[in-house]
């Protein structure tokens, strides 16, 4: 059975992107047929460019606050409040430690988790 979290481990970002997109044209347009295994995959996929994407968002979050943006610079850009933002970048660092705690070969380590929220700062600054 195709899932998310085999996809992920196959495919970058580019390539679940331009299988998505096969998949979604050839839905649009009813031809080929799209059988169960396919739709399936297609919406596995889905989610597997969710994922890539809000990690990748969250790796800019941080390439921009280490260029020196504001949190309110980053919200703009992300089209929310720059509370919004620090909270989802935080979380993001949470998650992330908690990840290598579970798993070693995931995640963030203590040391770089702690050196990002030392770069987070607060919603403020």
């Amino acid at each position: 059975m195709t899932t998310p979290d085999l996809l992920e481990k196959e495919h970058t970002l580019a390539t679940a992107s331009a299988r998505f997109d096969l998949l979604r044209t050839w839905e649009a347009l009813g031809e080929p047929t799209l059988g169960r295994e396919e739709t399936l995959e297609l919406l596995a996929l889905s989610e597997v460019l969710v994922r890539k994407a809000a990690y990748g968002r969250q790796l800019s979050v941080r390439t921009a606050r280490a260029a020196g943006a504001s949190w309110s610079q980053i919200g703009a850009a992300l089209g929310t409040s720059k509370q919004a933002a620090w909270e989802a970048h935080a979380k993001w660092i949470d998650d992330q430690a908690e990840k290598h705690r579970a798993n070693r070969l995931h995640g963030l380590g203590e040391e770089d988790a702690a050196h990002l929220r030392d770069l987070a700062g607060t919603a403020d600054s």
